[in-house]
């Protein structure tokens, strides 16, 4: 399992890096439509495990949504005067709201499964929700002051991405060496508070290392920006174990050896990207 988890990062992480610092901006929206296609299937087994039918439906349905969204509000028209488009900024809103009611949800579980396990209709709208404002945000953000220069909205992206890396990471070490008390035993038994304290305290290396860079940043806000990112990370990661487990599925997918499936790889990201961009929109736009 180890050796797969090694070599399907190996070829995984230039690709992404690739597509986030060399993929023009109108590009980078479009080949982000397959990737999201397949998370949508695999989103899809949460709504009904057994149904092929339900699951290419909600699939069908997010394509359809992302599409029109990549036409109606074209990469070029995206940021104009230093604002974003209101129906981006309007997404994003709302997925920063939705993360908010999701951590509520992880918090009551299993009790809140009670409305929604036998929903499809509120699981579906679940999984729009979920993955709609990444989407949203990872366009904004890439597209970021992309006329003056193409690799700072991917290295914001990147940024985001290191963050959550930090936070798994950390939180994984911190938590197989001094993990004691289960953080929410109910829906993923072996995550632990000293495993989250190791991430959010791992973090710290990325905001050291981005007050080396651009060290005219103010040191306090960037540190509270990190630590809310990271804790949204976390609470992304929460949130689809809660679904798998009321899907009683393991992975999302198997289409990353080693890694299980798309979801898999950017539960913690659909919580990071929505409530980073919506914070740098509204301390630094």
């Amino acid at each position: 399992m180890l050796k797969q988890r090694i070599i399907t990062a190996l070829w995984l992480i230039p690709i992404v890096l690739g597509a986030i610092f060399l993929l023009p901006a109108n590009f980078f929206a479009w080949v982000l439509v397959p990737v999201f296609l397949v998370a949508a299937k695999e989103w899809g087994s949460f709504i009904d495990p057994n149904c092929n039918a339900t699951q290419w439906s909600f699939t069908a349905t997010l394509g359809f949504l992302l599409i029109a969204l990549n036409l109606t509000v074209p990469v070029d028209v995206l940021w104009f005067k230093g604002q974003l488009h209101p129906m981006y900024l309007a997404i994003i809103s709302i997925g920063v709201f939705w993360w908010i009611v999701s951590s509520v949800l992880v918090f009551s579980f299993p009790k809140s499964a009670k409305f929604w396990k036998t929903s499809p209709m509120l699981k579906s709208m679940f999984g729009q929700l979920t993955l709609v404002p990444c989407f949203a945000s990872l366009i904004a953000l890439k597209s970021l002051s992309n006329n003056v220069d193409p690799y700072f909205g991917g290295a914001l992206v990147f940024l985001v991405m290191l963050v959550v890396w930090a936070t798994d990471t950390g939180a994984y070490f911190a938590g197989r060496t001094l993990g004691k008390h289960k953080l929410m035993p109910s829906v993923s038994p072996a995550k632990t508070l000293e495993g989250l304290a190791g991430g959010l305290l791992t973090t710290m290396i990325v905001v050291a290392g981005v007050m080396y860079v651009a060290p005219e940043q103010e040191l306090g806000l960037l540190i509270v920006v990190t630590l809310v990112t990271a804790l949204a990370s976390a609470f992304g990661d929460l949130s689809e174990s809660m679904f798998k487990r009321a899907a009683n599925i393991k992975d999302s997918g198997t289409i990353l050896p080693g890694h299980g499936g798309i979801l898999d790889r950017i539960d913690s990201l659909t919580a990071a990207l929505p409530v980073f961009t919506f914070i740098y929109i509204a301390m630094w736009m």
